[in-house]
Order: structure tokens, then C-alpha cells, then sequence
């Protein structure tokens, strides 16, 4: 049975650390302990904008009194969009160390990864445009390893967010704007202690268990490149992941496909594709515009670019066989348009509820009979929201931070910002950090909104 990817016992050692895109491995961006927010309090917090040496296009990620520099500090951690990775005081907006990766330069090659850190609280993992991953020391930056998970920087791109458990690293690959070939998406799996490439599973050529020159496979595209990256499922470990555009075959190609794989990315152990795969490559449509979710309880939910939420019953789609359609059902996305986000999952009064933004609306499901029913719907659109201390926060990226009654839909507060792109928020402490910028506007400096009491 899928589990609702919870922290296990250890994956973090204060229940106060965001250390992660999504909060928790199974990317719920809903935490089961209080972040100290409150309807009567969240309107009441004063903003701090920090200046940054380049444009956060990402999320946040944050630890509790960690030790920086010899002194405690409750500390965020960022990266800019050509891999400056930055440790900021939380309290006092100063930044507290930079790393900047090899070869640093404004240019097309970026990351939109959101770091991760690691379980011992000691050391985070960023992605860097030059397709390696670091991992660096929470005291002062310094680099422990650095791994390249792609073998064409150039046209593979490190998009999606970063996670790590159970000692280790996963990352996936997709391509730029453009598409331009050649440039498959991947999973890569690495010894978080080492920096060790373990693993590899290519969705296209998919029998080759290695990391390829993207040139040496005839096909090319079917990026996995959703906001969450890889999902993993704590009760086992698998690993689950959306892919976009590119051929299908149900045996060596996966484009347009959600799949299922073992802790080691080395077997396939479920998959799904749409009946219509050909159609959304045609359409530039990607099923993989965002990653799965997990439901609990065996149920999984795919977006995509064509307006869908499909709800998938997974008990029916494991093994190796190819699965082309069969969804239990299909419901719009909030403004049925193209979705780009992460959905988040909260479990509460043992009622399991689906939060969903996209570009024209917010809505909430509640999953009843095995089935989503609509909750509550709003006109305003967002990226990526969280579920915290019974508030959802929805980040409008034309500029401004929502806040709802996450049961309701009532609005509670609109927190004033600047305008973003794929920013998303994430609250702690009875802070919250917030990012604004675009990738696209190559941009060499950004902010870096930080609310608290």
C-alpha cells in the first residue's frame, strides 16, 4: 500500500525544519506538527526583503538552530538560479555564507532545484547549471563532494527539486525551453556520503542501466522536470515519477507516463500512460508538468499541461506490463488549464484533502468513497501551495501571498510581494520565506521576503 511519504523516525531531527521541497519525502507540502501560524496572527507579521546575489526561481528550505560560522542559527538555505547556493539568517536577513559552483556565469544553463537537507542536519545538497550536484557543510559552505548527474549540461537541465533518504540522494533531469534535443530525462540515484552515482534509470532507452551521452540514444525528450522532482513512498522507498513529451512505447520509451521504481531506480515496478500519449506529445501537452501525488491508500493523482487531475487507482497499474489508461477518474484542474505546480496532501479528522493551484484558480477536493469530491474553489490562481496549521498559503506570482482557511476556502490575509514565477512558500517557527524572481529574466540579484512576529 502507498504510504503518504511522512517523515520516518530520524529523517529529521527538529520538528521544526522545512528540509525539503514539500516538507516531507512524499512532497504532502503539509506538516503534521504546528509551524506556529495562526488566523489571528499570520496578517500581523512584519516582512523583511533580503537582498541576493542572483533570483531564487525555486523554494526555500530551512533548519532549526544549527550551528554556522561556531554560533546557533536558525538558518534558510537557497539557490539561485546559476547555482549560488546561500545560508540566511532567519532573524536578522543576513547571509551567512555563499558558495558559488565552478565555471559561475549569467548565462542560458540554470536551476530552478530546490535544495535538500541531509538527515544529520550538518550538510545540505544543491543543484548547480553545470549539471552536478554538492554537497556542502551547513558550518560554512564548504564543498564535501560534487557529482555530475548528466553527461550534456547543455541541453539537460536540472529543474526539478532535490530529496534524499534513507543515505540516498535522488535528482531527475529534464531539458530547457525549446526542447532542443538531444536530452532525456533520468532518475539518479547517489550515496549521499560518498557522492557515488548508484543508480540510473533513463526514461527513454530504458534498458540501458547507465548514464548515457544523451546523443547516443535515438530518442529524445520526456523530461521529468515537475516542481516536487522525484516522490518517494516512506513505507518502501520507491521512488515515484511523472514524465513529459517523447516517444511511448510501454518497453524501452516512457514519455507522457507516470512510473513507479524500486529504491534503487534499477526495476520498474508500475506505470501509467494516458490512452491519448500520442496526442499530448503532439500538443506539447506533458502529463509531466507536475509530479505525482500520493493520496494514501493506494491512490495516486497526475496533472498535466492538458487541464486533467486523473486519479489512479495504483493497486491496477503495477508490474512491468504497459498500462494505458484505466484512471478511476478525472476531474479539471482549478481553472482547467495547464498545471505547473505541486499539489499538497493534508491529512486531518481523517479526512484526506487535495489542494491544487494553477494559473487561473485555486481548488480543494475531499477524498471520500475513494473518490475526489470539490471541497471549495477560488478564481485566484497560484503556485505551489502549502497546508499549514489549518491555513493554505497560495503564492499569486503576480505578486502576493494568500492565505485561506485551508477547510473553507475563506480568505484570511493577502501578505504583500513581489511578482515570480514557480516560487512557492514554506513556514516555520511562525515565519515564512518566500522567494520572488523569474528564471527567465536572467536576473544577477533577487529577494528573498522573510515574514515573522
Amino acid at each position: 500500500m502507498l504510504a503518504c511519504g511522512l517523515l520516518f523516525a530520524g529523517d529529521a531531527a527538529s520538528q521544526q525544519d522545512w528540509p525539503r521541497f514539500g516538507w516531507d519525502v512524499g512532497r504532502s507540502s503539509a506538516p503534521t506538527v504546528s509551524m506556529r501560524l495562526s488566523a489571528g496572527t499570520v496578517g500581523k507579521l512584519r516582512r523583511q526583503q533580503v537582498t541576493l546575489p542572483g533570483t531564487v526561481d525555486a523554494s526555500a528550505i530551512y533548519l532549526h538552530a544549527v550551528t554556522v560560522g561556531g554560533a546557533s542559527h536558525d538558518v534558510v538555505f537557497v539557490t539561485t538560479t546559476y547555482g549560488k547556493t546561500l545560508a540566511i539568517d532567519v532573524d536578522r536577513g543576513t547571509i551567512l555564507w555563499e558558495h558559488t559552483p565552478p565555471g559561475y556565469a549569467g548565462r542560458y544553463q540554470v536551476t530552478t532545484a530546490t535544495p535538500a537537507a541531509d538527515p544529520d542536519r550538518a550538510h545540505i545538497y544543491a543543484a548547480a547549471p553545470d549539471g552536478t550536484i554538492q554537497k556542502l557543510a551547513v558550518a560554512d559552505g564548504s564543498v564535501v563532494w560534487r557529482t555530475s548527474v548528466t553527461g550534456l549540461p547543455r541541453r539537460e537541465k536540472l529543474a526539478a527539486s532535490l530529496t534524499v533518504f534513507r543515505g540516498r540522494l535522488i535528482a531527475t533531469t529534464g531539458g530547457y525551453i525549446g526542447d532542443a534535443p538531444p536530452y532525456q530525462g533520468h532518475v539518479a540515484v547517489l550515496d549521499a556520503t560518498s557522492g557515488a552515482l548508484l543508480h540510473v534509470w533513463n526514461s527513454l532507452c530504458s534498458g540501458r542501466r547507465q548514464l548515457i551521452h544523451p546523443a547516443s540514444c535515438r530518442a529524445s525528450g520526456s523530461a521529468i522536470w515537475g516542481k516536487a522532482g522525484a516522490v518517494i513512498d516512506s513505507a518502501t522507498g520507491h521512488i515515484f515519477v511523472a514524465t513529459g513529451n517523447g516517444p511511448w512505447d510501454g518497453q524501452d520509451n516512457w514519455g507522457d507516463a507516470v512510473i513507479e521504481l524500486d529504491a534503487d531506480a534499477a526495476t520498474l515496478l508500475g506505470n501509467y500512460t494516458p490512452v491519448n500519449t500520442d496526442q499530448l506529445e503532439a500538443r506539447d501537452a506533458d502529463l509531466g508538468s507536475t509530479s505525482p501525488v500520493l493520496l494514501g491508500g493506494g491512490l495516486v493523482v497526475q496533472g498535466g499541461k492538458d487541464g486533467d487531475l486523473r486519479l489512479l487507482d495504483w493497486s491496477t497499474l503495477r508490474g512491468a506490463t504497459p498500462h494505458r489508461g484505466g484512471e478511476k477518474q478525472i476531474v479539471s484542474t482549478p481553472s482547467g488549464g495547464a498545471m505547473f505546480t505541486a499539489p499538497a496532501v493534508w491529512h486531518a479528522d481523517s479526512t484526506t484533502w487535495l489542494f491544487a493551484a494553477d494559473g487561473g484558480g485555486t481548488a480543494a477536493w475531499t477524498l471520500r468513497r475513494g473518490a475526489l469530491e470539490s471541497s471549495w474553489h477560488s478564481g485566484q490562481g497560484g503556485t505551489s501551495p502549502v497546508v499549514v496549521d489549518g491555513l493554505l498559503l497560495v503564492y499569486d506570482p503576480r505578486g502576493g501571498l494568500r492565505v485561506y482557511e485551508a477547510r473553507t476556502g475563506r480568505p484570511i490575509a493577502t501578505l504583500e510581494c513581489g511578482s515570480g514565477h514557480w516560487n512557492s512558500p514554506i513556514v516555520a517557527d511562525g515565519r515564512i520565506v518566500l522567494p520572488e524572481g523569474n528564471s527567465n529574466d536572467e536576473g544577477l540579484s533577487g529577494v528573498l521576503d522573510i515574514w515573522r512576529p
